[in-house]
């Protein structure tokens, strides 16, 4: 056993950990190492997440554009759809992506050890890869191993799949069953239904999207209904079963209301949330404190309970999403390695956007409806909303919705909250998540010339966004500034 000394060791080869490391090599020029247990970089985005997501939604995206363009006068006529060959494609660009980030490593002059770490004290990482075992001393060790999708402890919970199972699906499914409502459960459902799937969703509840405001999950329900995904509201899975033969149908039994109901599907997928990767890191040896659920117990700068060890991204429970633990990564090596007026640098975790790749798409940022009554109180709290159909339906029998809320605060009536669904949400959102995170208000929205004709001029509009509640107030404006000219 060999032993090396770094300035800065990073566990975890997710998007966290990569940004990190190559910002303290690259920028600093600390003695760097990362340690990676799987063969491949780039961790859940880019293998079994975000990246080849979004090329499913792209795939089922275009499924949907070539049923439209009928609407349009377009004779088309889609004969097939290759699932395996879009895998082999999709992979192929994963495993570019795979080379790409150890090639940067290597730029940055960052140490790329293969092989699985665990924590000897709070300066101390062990390497084993094989039978061949390292003992790495470091002043800071940042642990950003990701999660990883839970999978419930029932009978046959071993016959579903999780979102990581999708991506190895050589074929596409008839029948499918998918467990879960959060993000990734209503983005699978989307994938495989616009690509021709049956598909049904199980829901503990009645709703889906849980934490999302009621316009983003009310509006998307309702779609996903309008165009014939299946849902078993208020159920509880209890027993997954398949005959001896590997291609008999999955037996789903499960309650409903109280009553026993039992289903056939060819594919079932888990998606009831997920859980910290934190397996065999011998955490208490360096005193690093988790919370009961597994998660990492980090402040706002990403310290742990033990000196001189991080954590960062989806192993400690926060804003689980790749551009937070990107930004969080290379802050934290600006504030440990960087010029004196950098030392104090964290992230922002207020006001962070996201959007759903659901059909349609989905974005939010801020405070939903009901947290900024909470927050500010009923009576210091605007909303505005409007409900259209974006002009891409014009043409089409199926007018998909659009619907958008702004969510404002106090007399000046900041934008504390933004929740918009409909045809390129995701794209809109980003622009719009700037001007709040600087503090705009409603006043600076409708300043703004609308782009005409586009869906995002709703938010810029206030005419078409005005709520009944406040109506009566620009109406009385209105006819005093007449009375003056």
């Amino acid at each position: 056993m060999s032993e090396l000394v770094y300035d800065y060791v990073v566990i975890g080869g997710g998007s966290g950990g990569l940004a990190s490391a190559r910002r303290a090599s690259g920028w600093y020029n600390a003695k760097v190492a990362l340690v990676e247990a799987s063969p491949r970089l780039g961790g859940t985005c880019v293998n079994v997440g975000c990246v080849p997501k979004k090329v499913m939604w792209n795939t089922a995206s275009i499924a949907e554009s070539l049923r439209d363009a009928k609407s349009y006068g377009f004779d088309v006529t889609n004969n097939s759809f290759d699932w395996f060959k879009l895998k082999e494609k999709r992979d192929a660009y994963i495993a570019r992506l795979n080379g790409i980030y150890e090639k940067n490593l290597g730029n940055d002059k960052v140490d790329y050890l293969k092989g699985f770490a665990s924590l000897v004290n709070n300066n101390t990482v062990k390497v084993q890869n094989g039978d061949v075992v390292n003992e790495i001393k470091a002043k800071n060790i940042l642990i950003t191993v990701g999660g990883r999708p839970i999978i419930p402890k029932i009978p046959g919970a071993d016959l579903g799949i999780s979102s990581d199972g999708f991506f190895e699906l050589e074929n596409q499914p008839k029948r499918v069953a998918v467990i879960g409502t959060g993000y990734i459960g209503v983005e699978l459902a989307g994938i495989f239904h616009a690509l021709g799937s049956e598909v049904t969703i199980f829901s503990r509840t009645k709703q889906i999207l849980r934490s999302f405001d009621p316009i983003i999950k009310d509006t998307l329900l309702k779609e996903m209904q309008s165009v014939g995904v299946n849902f078993v509201f208020d159920s509880d899975v209890r027993e997954i079963s398949q005959e001896s033969f590997e291609a008999s149908p999955k037996k789903v039994k499960y309650l409903s209301n109280g009553e026993e109901g039992q289903k056939e599907f060819d594919c079932v997928v888990w998606a009831v949330g997920r859980e910290p990767n934190i397996d065999g890191l011998n955490l208490k040896a360096a005193g690093v404190t988790t919370k009961d659920n597994g998660y990492i117990v980090v402040d706002e700068y990403q310290n742990t309970s033990a000196a001189g060890i991080y954590a960062l991204g989806d192993v400690c429970g926060v804003a689980e999403l790749t551009p937070v633990a990107i930004a969080a990564g290379r802050k934290l090596s600006d504030r440990l390695f960087g010029p004196e007026h950098l030392r104090s640098s964290k992230l922002d975790y207020n006001n962070i956007p996201t959007v759903v790749f659901s059909h349609p798409t989905a974005g939010t940022i801020g405070l939903n409806e009901d947290a900024a009554r909470r927050t500010y109180g009923d009576e210091n709290i605007k909303i505005y909303t409007s409900r259209f159909v974006n002009m891409w339906y014009a043409m089409l029998d199926h007018k998909e919705p659009t619907a958008y809320k702004l969510v404002c605060a106090g007399k000046e009536e900041k934008v504390v909250g933004m929740h918009i669904i409909g045809r390129g949400s995701d794209e809109i959102l980003q622009g719009f998540s700037v001007a709040i995170k600087m503090g705009a208000t409603k006043a600076d929205f409708d300043s703004a010339v609308a782009i005409h004709p586009t869906a995002s001029e709703e938010l810029v509009s206030y005419n078409a966004i005005i709520t009944d509640s406040t109506y009566k107030i620009y109406k009385d404006q209105w006819k005093n500034i007449k009375t003056k000219l």
